[in-house]
């Protein structure tokens, strides 16, 4: 036989011989290890969900809820069965999860709930983009790449309510992010009842960036209470920032006796480090708020004070401090403000958190956590880390959803330049080049939104749909396994499931999501 002829043949029958073709893992963020084998495991007849350990009782049904939803039926009587093991001793870190997918079992093993939570989270979300039923056989085997994965949502400038932080809350949970940044003070509006000043919010909660004139809109307590268990069930902490000692416009309409003073473009823009009366009132203020969040963190701001404390020049106060503290300056005025704060929260609790701007301000560097968020300046950066500070990157470029993600779109910042899709997919990799010492201290990534321009809800979709399933992924997956051809090509299931939840997205090849939302 010609031997052309007989490859040839050979080829075809090998060929005839391979396993039946494995359904394509969609999935975001790509896991960091996956091994398929022969085989499917199928939820069409439905599952029963499995454990030992009794404090999986939650989270069974968190799931149970969820595959119900996918039309899925989970019963305790299915042949088909996912077994939860929660292991001691084990070397997966706490968020890591190990799955074992069977054609008649699936087992999930972690060290903590919340691996088991992301393990259960890759099923589900294998099970909704992909539009089947069946998974294919197989082990994954995943740890994520940062530990802390977040995203900053801005309500001072601009309130949108419980429902809608709540379906934040769940998108995030479903693409493994764990930390919500809760902005609620800044100039433009108190957003948090304080229940020992409340003219906080009565008063300091008027207005918004668009309309000052617009009702008081602010979360009770209650409310806070319920977004912050509601995030816990699906393991997100939630950290409220607090802005001071700038920033503090709003609560300064609130209780002028507090203000120290601003400048022409930014009044009543500061308090007042020189009264000793606001190291009180800040303290009772924070109390409160550290009753409403588990986090070990409140984040003070700290950012940007000399648009505002012009007025600190001639305050009498302000000269008998740095007279008895022997402060040279005002930036040494911040300085110590801060150090006097930290003290505060360690006094109720908790740990400080705050923008890049408390570097050098001798804040404890043991537990501090320092946001670098100003991508010029990379000195404060390679500071915050060679003094030793715990950072969450979280730069302008290409972190800031506020900045347009296309050269079409006109509503958004820029700064030489914008944040495309893919620039954040790419990062941290993309600009920098860590040492193991400075990963050892990089936290994680963290996208911020703040919404001067932002008004509805529109908007605020727009702005982060789909950027933050990018830095999804680049928070999570290592950069030996990322892929921004895999990624671009999972887009299309990306934006259906978008579309199934309503969010309007920005989509540059759709005519409908190419364009911005009305203003």
């Amino acid at each position: 036989m010609n031997r052309l002829i007989f490859f040839f043949i050979l080829a075809i029958t090998l060929n005839s011989c391979k396993p039946e073709v494995q359904p394509t893992w969609a999935l975001v963020p790509y896991p960091n290890a996956i091994e398929a084998t022969d085989g499917v495991f199928s939820f069409e007849k439905g599952i029963a969900i499995t454990f030992s350990d009794p404090s999986l009782q939650g989270l069974s049904e968190f799931y149970a809820k969820r595959f119900s939803e996918l039309g899925i039926g989970v019963e305790a009587k299915a042949r088909q069965t996912i077994d939860l093991q929660l292991t001691k001793g084990d070397t997966l870190k706490p968020q890591a999860y190990r799955l074992e997918i069977g054609k008649k079992k699936i087992s999930v093993t972690a060290s903590h709930p919340q691996g088991l939570f992301y393990g259960l989270m890759t099923l589900w979300q294998q099970l909704n983009l992909s539009g089947k039923q069946v998974i294919a056989c197989g082990e994954i085997t995943d740890t994520p790449r940062f530990d802390y994965r977040g995203f900053m949502l801005d309500e001072s400038r601009h309130f949108f309510g419980k429902a809608k932080v709540k379906q934040y809350i769940d998108l995030m949970a479903g693409f493994k992010l764990n930390t919500f940044h809760w902005h609620l003070t800044d100039q433009t509006g108190w957003r948090i009842e304080i229940k020992g000043f409340p003219k906080l919010t009565t008063v300091g909660g008027q207005g918004n960036y668009s309309d000052r004139e617009a009702p008081a809109a602010y979360y009770t307590q209650e409310d806070i209470k319920e977004v912050v268990a509601y995030a816990a069930e699906r393991f997100i902490t939630v950290i409220p920032e607090i802005d001071m000692p700038g920033h503090a416009t709003a609560a300064n309409m609130a209780y002028p006796e507090f203000s120290g003073g601003g400048s022409e473009k930014h009044p009543d823009f500061t308090f007042d480090p020189g009264n000793e009366a606001t190291y009180g009132y800040l303290t009772s203020i924070l109390r409160e708020v550290a009753g409403l969040f588990p986090s070990d963190y409140i984040h003070l701001g700290g950012d940007e004070v000399h648009f505002g404390n012009d007025q600190w020049h001639h305050n009498a106060g302000i000269k008998a401090l740095m007279t008895r503290e022997n402060l040279e300056n005002l930036v040494e005025v911040e300085y110590y403000f801060m150090r006097r704060m930290t003290d505060s929260l360690k006094a109720i609790g908790k740990h400080l958190a705050g923008w890049d701007e408390i570097v050098a301000s001798g804040v404890d560097k043991q537990t501090s956590m320092i946001y670098w968020w100003r991508h010029d300046k990379v000195d404060k950066l390679e500071a915050a880390l060679k003094a030793g500070y715990k950072t969450v990157l979280c730069p302008r470029r290409p972190l800031y959803f506020d900045f347009v993600q296309h050269d079409s779109l006109k509503n958004g910042r820029r700064w030489e330049g914008f944040n495309p899709l893919k620039d954040v997919y790419q990062y941290p990799d993309s600009t920098h080049q860590f040492t193991k010492d400075d990963l050892k201290l990089i936290a994680g990534l963290q996208a911020n939104l703040w919404t001067e321009r932002l008004a509805t809800e529109d908007w605020i979709d727009f702005m982060t749909f789909p950027r933050l399933i990018a830095m999804a992924e680049a928070a999570w997956t290592d950069q030996a396994h990322k892929d921004w051809s895999r990624f671009d090509a999972t887009l299309p299931k990306l934006f259906a499931f978008l579309d199934s939840k309503g969010i309007y997205y920005f989509n540059e090849t759709d005519t409908v999501h190419q364009k911005e939302p009305a203003l």
